[in-house]
């Protein structure tokens, strides 16, 4: 059997400083770690080894004995050596005191064939054991589960109930008015359930607002175009806008072109958790031509046109 290298495992020398070590452990730990290769066993394991090994060359103690007993065990074993006439009595147990003095079979120290020298660096270390010798599973919390949830702009504006199911449990979700393309709202504990009675992750719902047909949403500002009939554009006069929330009664004072701009301060998306800040709606007039006009109607434009000709004559 081999002892594992956990020099070899971190990519670092033998020589190496405590910083180093530090270092090299960080940059695997984030390369494998489980939140950034789901459902990758061999992801997993090799996360597992990465602690495992950072665990003893971290400490000052763990990686003197480590580095006594590898160092020892493999010239022992390289020259003739049987490895159960080694001489364990020198590495000590980090709890209390105890020596190890082992006679047999190496395989049933070490657990059978299924065993390895990991197993009996945590005796030697005195770590994450429990009574029995049987190790204590560390307790590891769930993944973060993300989705995508698409909301109207009628239901951004107003704020809306949603009902999701998270783990065959329904949910209802209470969306405040204000949501912006891009939020991403939070469930603590509904995510993947936690190991050895760790705690759950959350679910992270990343919000997409639809398109909306007559609106345009810049940051908190709304921009639509609105058709005014012509005698309104011509007389003046009030018209309804309609808007993602309740309509609104607008004046249209009297020559008002095809294109003017309006803006109606305060009638935009409210910012979200925040009613009272909202970003304004700016109104494009669509001045509207009618068409199919009676003979009577044809007949006052007509007039009208000659008024304009002999007043501009």
């Amino acid at each position: 059997m081999d002892v594992k290298d956990y020099y070899k495992i971190l990519g670092v020398e033998k020589s190496a400083t405590a910083d180093q070590i530090k270092k090299a452990y960080r940059k695997l730990a984030v390369k494998y770690h489980p939140d950034k290769n789901p459902d990758n066993k061999a992801a997993e394991d090799k996360f597992k080894e990465i602690n495992e090994a950072y665990e003893v060359l971290s400490d000052e103690e763990k990686r003197k004995k480590y580095d006594q007993f590898g160092e020892n065990y493999k010239y022992y074993e390289q020259h003739g050596g049987r490895p159960e006439d080694y001489d364990w009595s020198q590495f000590g147990g980090g709890g209390g005191g105890q020596s190890y003095h082992y006679q047999g079979n190496m395989e049933d120290m070490f657990g059978g064939e299924g065993g390895n020298f990991s197993d009996f660096f945590e005796q030697l270390f005195g770590n994450r054991f429990s009574g029995g010798g049987r190790r204590q599973q560390r307790t590891t919390r769930g993944r973060d589960v993300q989705a995508t949830m698409e909301v109207s702009l009628a239901d951004a504006y107003n704020g809306a109930t949603r009902q999701v199911e998270v783990n065959g449990s329904r949910l209802n979700i209470k969306l405040k008015p204000g949501l912006y393309e891009g939020q991403v709202i939070r469930l603590k504990g509904k995510g993947s359930p936690g190991r050895q009675g760790g705690e759950n992750g959350d679910l992270l719902i990343s919000i997409q607002l639809a398109p909306h047909p007559g609106y345009e949403l810049k940051g908190q500002d709304l921009y639509a175009d609105v058709d005014i009939p012509l005698y309104t554009a011509v007389l003046g006069g009030k018209i309804t806008v309609p808007t993602p929330g309740t309509s609104l009664n607008m004046n249209i004072p009297a020559g008002t072109d095809s294109g003017k701009v309006f803006r109606l301060k305060g009638k935009g998306m409210p910012a979200y958790d925040n009613k009272g800040n909202a970003g304004d709606l700016y109104i494009k007039s669509v001045v509207h031509i009618p068409t199919n006009l009676s003979d009577k109607e044809k007949e006052l434009f007509q007039q009208l046109s000659q008024l304009n000709e002999n007043g501009n004559a």
